[in-house]
Parts: structure tokens; sequence; C-alpha cells
């Protein structure tokens, strides 16, 4: 049966009530224990992924920076902060979301990913996005963006081209609508673009509270 509601909030517990098949624990614990790329050999903590596996939003990062390296969860440095403001902005929880990135390990000095290391991590993110079987995922960031895209089939373009608008995609054979956004860190010091930011947001929590179809 469907349920209509029109709160973000609302939405979030709707959709909490759906099932999960595959568990993420599983994931979890293979990512904690991956050494299939060279990054495990200099990291402190694998960084899976956290918060509700039964959302409709799945925001999906670049890699973890230092102080997730340090504390094994995404998004726990300033730029987590800004996140987390922009959840509160829009009436959600960290807890309400689920928040992972394309690599599980911290790259060297914060360096940008490489190829081998996104081609090798990524099917843990094809995993959890088939556990989730998210209704929106929000790619923060370019390197996100444009593995969600290539993922797709889709083009890709500039982040600060992409951002603004609402991609309907096939994902691992799910309908998934993909709101490109700038990466946290880099509105932590442009006014610009966190203005950008805080108006993808705004469009994120309209698009939750138009969608009226979710299955109980």
């Amino acid at each position: 049966m469907y349920i209509c509601i029109g709160k973000t909030q609302n939405f979030i517990q709707a959709v909490s009530l759906m099932p999960a098949h595959e568990t993420m624990e599983t994931v979890t614990s293979e990512v904690k224990v991956c050494r299939k790329c060279p990054l495990w050999k200099k990291r402190q903590n694998a960084v899976p992924g956290e918060g509700n596996i039964k959302t409709p939003v799945l925001f999906i990062g670049e890699a973890p920076g230092y102080w997730e390296d340090v504390r094994g969860r995404p998004f726990v440095g300033a730029a987590g902060k800004l996140l987390d403001e922009m959840l509160s902005n829009i009436e959600l929880l960290r807890a309400d979301v689920y928040v992972t990135n394309i690599v599980k390990c911290r790259p060297p000095g914060n360096r940008d990913p490489r190829p081998l290391e996104i081609n090798t991590c990524t099917p843990y993110l094809n995993r959890q996005i088939r556990i989730i079987k998210p209704q929106f995922v929000v790619t923060l960031g370019r390197h996100a963006s444009s593995y969600v895209f290539h993922k797709a089939g889709a083009e890709v373009a500039a982040i600060t081209r992409m951002r603004g608008r609402v991609y309907d995609l096939n994902i691992l054979g799910f309908k998934i609508r993909v709101i490109p956004m700038l990466h946290p860190a880099a509105a932590l010091y442009n006014a610009k673009y966190k203005r950008f930011l805080t108006e993808d947001f705004d469009r994120l929590r309209g698009l939750l509270g138009e969608s009226t179809l979710l299955r109980e």
C-alpha cells in the first residue's frame, strides 16, 4: 500500500518501515579489514559509512579525511559539521540518512582518489546502494558525481555545471533521482559555494515533500 506524506521527517519515518535484505553489517565488516588496494597500509581506520539503511536518501562523498581516518566515521571534521548544519536546515538529522564515500580509506595527504582505488573500492558502494535502494542519491563533489553518472551511462560535466538540477538515472537497475552538490569542504570558506549548497539542500527538501508514493 502507499502512504501520502508531506513533511520531510514524516517521509523519513515512513520509509524506515521498509525491510532491508542483505545486511549492511556484512559490508561494514569487510570494509574494516579490506586490503584490496594500497590505501590500507597507511590508514588508521577504514570508514564504511553510517546512518539509516532504510532511508530514502543516500549521501555519497569522495573519501575520508584526517578526522574520518582517526574516528572511522564519515564527515566528522569541519565539512561534516557543515553537512550537519545543512541537514538541520531541512529538518533532518544525520541519523535520518545514510552517509558514505566512494573510497573507504583516506588517501595520503587528502589527495584525490586514484582510478585504481576507486575501481577497487566502489563494489562496496554498489552493494550499499543495493541494500538501501534509495529514492534519492546526493553526490557530494566531482568524484562522487563522476562515478555515479558514469555508472548510469550519463554525461559528466564540471560539478558547478551539474549542480542545481535533478537527474533521473538508472543505477544498478534502480530508478534513482540524483542531486549533484558541491562537496561541503568546498563551501567552508567560499560564501558563493555555501549559498549553492544551501539552495541544493532546499531543493532536496522540496523533493522529499513532493514525494507522496511510498511503499509500506
